[in-house]
């Protein structure tokens, strides 16, 4: 080990008495100077011209740790297509219009 690399620290995780696991098929974000914000929720479609978004839970993330959870994204999403095949996205479904 080089004389100036530090060792890597143990990583302990565990669940607060809050903890929580949800499904989501939404996400909206919204970007900031400071962060990242992720809205989550659940998609409904009403009628053929109208879709509910009922947003459960809201997590705000630093630049850097937004990056780093697109890293981790991307990583994941490489192995899960070349283990199960091309994710392929419904073109109606294409981010559009400006950054809030």
């Amino acid at each position: 080990m080089n004389s100036q690399e530090q060792p890597q620290p143990k990583i302990n995780i565990t669940k607060s008495s809050d903890y929580r696991e949800n499904y989501s098929n939404s996400v909206q974000v919204r970007v900031s100077v400071w962060d990242f914000f992720l809205a989550f929720g659940l998609v409904h479609q009403d009628a053929p011209d109208t879709v509910s978004i009922q947003n459960l839970q809201g997590i705000y993330l630093s630049p850097q740790q937004a990056k780093a959870l697109l890293g981790l994204l991307q990583q994941n999403f490489s192995g899960y297509e070349s283990a199960f095949g091309e994710i392929k996205l419904d073109p109606r479904l294409t981010p559009q219009g400006p950054v809030h």
